[in-house]
């Protein structure tokens, strides 16, 4: 019986052996691609998946990705049709953990506008907001979500969710749906959007939805490119409407040189580098599903094909 890691993005060869056969001892690690007797594969995980120079697997029962959201490959016509669950622990990455709260820090302390000053060289302090009068919505609220938002309640800020289904969180209000995005967005001052890249998710800050948020808002994209409209999010900020932006994501990646996002003084562009799992953190999480897909158990993190994530 044997794993074949393909395309992983971190870690070396020897380090991924010993991390898994130190609980699976009987499970042969292989790394494409070099897969050997395919016949023997029964699990597979991949970060960046390339299924057209995937062998045939003809035993394969269980995929598990490292990619937090799957709409790069969740259609392939070439993905096997096995289960798939995602490599995210439970109690969140320390690093989207951190990377989350800079940004709500950063621009509820007012750093675009210091910085924007500093190479004006102009020395003015200007009006700070307290925590508890700075009101931070999430939208989605799945495992990387809930560690910054409950970071962000004990430092005092009042935190929202916005989900697609129904949620419940303790400390958190949590709307869900088309009909309480709204109001969701009513009462939002910073957005962090973490949201999974669905035909329903697509541009959900446009013109419309940037028009809901109160006036001075600001956000903080770090699910797709392809959640925010950036012609409508440009044009929020030059009217003052919306007064920053940080953007993890954007569509393309890399973002053209030619964007005017680079340069607009009320944007943050970062390369995707909110979290970069390493081996210790993405182990665990294989064994763990390997282990309950072998007892019959439900498995952590299992993609809904039909909803797409």
């Amino acid at each position: 019986m044997a794993i074949l890691i393909m395309n992983i993005m971190t870690g070396k060869p020897n380090e991924w052996r010993a991390a898994i056969q130190a609980e699976l001892p009987d499970l042969d690690v292989r790394f494409m691609p070099d897969a050997g007797d395919t016949s023997d594969i029964r699990y597979l995980a991949f970060g960046k998946p390339d299924f057209d120079a995937l062998p045939e697997l003809p035993n394969l029962q269980l995929m598990l990705t490292r990619q937090a959201g799957v709409d790069g490959f969740i259609n392939h016509p070439k993905r096997p049709k096995t289960p798939l669950t995602k490599l995210e622990p439970e109690g969140g990455d320390p690093m989207m953990t951190e990377y989350v709260v800079m940004h709500v820090l950063r621009l509820h302390r007012n750093m675009i506008d210091y910085q924007n000053q500093q190479a004006q060289k102009i020395w003015k302090p200007l009006q700070q907001h307290r925590p508890e009068d700075r009101r931070i919505g999430f939208l989605g609220l799945g495992t990387l979500a809930k560690k910054p938002a409950d970071i962000l309640i004990q430092l005092g800020f009042e935190v929202a969710s916005w989900t697609r289904s129904p949620r419940e969180a303790a400390s958190i209000t949590c709307y869900h749906g088309d009909g309480q995005l709204e109001p969701f967005l009513n009462r939002t001052d910073i957005a962090v959007c973490l949201l999974p890249l669905t035909p329903d998710t697509k541009g959900i800050f446009r013109s419309e939805t940037l028009a809901m948020m109160p006036a001075g808002a600001m956000l903080i994209n770090i699910g797709r490119g392809e959640h925010v409209v950036d012609d409508d999010l440009i044009a929020a900020l030059d009217s003052g409407h919306l007064s920053a932006a940080a953007l993890d994501a954007t569509s393309p990646e890399p973002l053209p040189k030619d964007s005017p996002l680079w340069t607009h003084p009320r944007v943050a562009v970062l390369p995707h580098v909110a979290r970069r799992p390493n081996v210790a953190q993405l182990a665990p999480q294989i064994i763990a599903n390997i282990k309950r897909f072998e007892a019959g158990k439900p498995l952590l993190q299992e993609i809904d094909f039909t909803s797409g994530y």
